[in-house]
């Protein structure tokens, strides 16, 4: 439990959104508009808004948007389940807790995506005063 009990919970946070922003620069091949983690519990809540490619959005309002962001969808899912193993080190390494399980969604009308993480045991840290 080195790195992780040495911060606010705020640094932790902090530190993980810059690690996913990285991650979705090198792996996505563009990085969010904007993210935000939250560490709630045995829970990490990453929140990343404006994901979207221009291509995405381009397919998302086509005439047949709704096969479009099925598509979006079914690739996003994909890439992320390829990359799972990357992620979970990104958290292991921050937290120094063990990832138990990885879920997220994207929304093909904000832009939004949400991963959460399941932690084998709460993080403990102290909350920021500000």
């Amino acid at each position: 439990m080195g790195s992780a009990v040495k911060k606010s919970k705020g640094q932790l946070e902090a530190e993980i959104s810059a690690a996913i922003v990285r991650f979705e620069k090198d792996y996505m091949g563009r990085g969010p508009d904007e993210t935000r983690t939250f560490i709630i519990g045995d829970l990490v809540l990453v929140r990343l808004k404006g994901v979207l490619t221009a291509a995405e959005k381009q397919l998302a309002n086509s005439t047949d948007s709704s096969h479009g962001r099925s598509l979006i969808k079914q690739v996003r899912i994909e890439l992320i389940e390829n990359a799972k193993t990357l992620l979970y080190a990104i958290i292991n390494e921050a937290t120094d807790r063990t990832v138990l399980s990885l879920h997220t969604d994207i929304s093909t009308v904000t832009g939004e995506r949400i991963i959460i993480f399941t932690l084998d045991e709460e993080i403990g840290l102290p909350f920021d005063s500000s």
